[in-house]
């Protein structure tokens, strides 16, 4: 049975930047350290505070606290601060474009490749801005699930010929590219003959055949 350490409670002299982690008394520090590596929670905290140094000191714990709060709302279907977000960040990026439109506008004709980085970038913050638009308005209206249900099934691969079968009552082009001489050479039935055997020569009937001389006659 595991038990864990119960967190110290904050004092007014705490470091901020100090996080606070939960460590199992069979753990080492490096796997309690690499286990909380691995919550999104924690790693979302940690670039939300590199990134808001602006704002002054941040509480680690505090930002890990908050980011769980809206996971566990988003879990149950709560996704009000999802769609927020959305809404300012197109906002924000709706900004961004005009800024790098009217950047591009003062270039315009003096510095034509400062002009066309500037348009360039105003239009991907266009096309992020929409992009986010079309995100929000598919949270609000999901598009219908359809269940479609197709009858015969093969497994495995299939191949489909969508070309044209030749007609029954017209040659195909095999035949049609046969030489003449083979099919003189064929019979009916579709047998070869035979170039081997010998053929026996048929002649023409003639009125009188050609008697021999008959030995011992005697000459008229």
């Amino acid at each position: 049975m595991t038990k864990k350490m119960p967190p110290k409670p904050a004092t007014a002299g705490a470091n901020p930047n100090a996080l606070q982690i939960d460590r199992k008394e069979t753990e080492t520090l490096a796997a309690a350290l690499a286990h909380a590596s691995l919550r999104p929670t924690i790693q979302a905290a940690v670039t939300l505070h590199e990134f808001n140094k602006h704002f002054g000191e941040l509480s680690m714990n505090t930002l890990v606290e908050g980011l769980l709060q809206q996971c566990t709302l988003a879990n149950k279907g709560d996704l009000s601060r999802a769609e927020a977000l959305l809404t300012a960040q197109a906002h924000t990026l709706d900004a961004i474009f005009n800024s790098l439109a009217r950047r591009a506008s003062l270039n315009m004709g003096e510095h034509v490749n400062a002009a066309e980085i500037y348009l360039r970038l105003a239009l991907k913050a266009q096309s992020q801005c929409r992009a986010t638009l079309e995100t929000l308005a598919t949270i609000k209206n999901p598009p219908p699930v359809t269940f479609v249900r197709q009858a015969n099934v093969a497994h495995g691969p299939q191949q489909i010929n969508n070309a044209r079968q030749p007609a029954q009552d017209q040659p195909s082009r095999a035949r049609e590219s046969e030489s003449p001489p083979n099919k003189l050479l064929e019979q009916q039935h579709g047998e070869r003959l035979d170039p081997g055997k010998a053929q026996t020569t048929v002649g023409t009937d003639s009125p009188m055949a050609t008697l021999d001389r008959i030995h011992g006659a005697a000459d008229d």
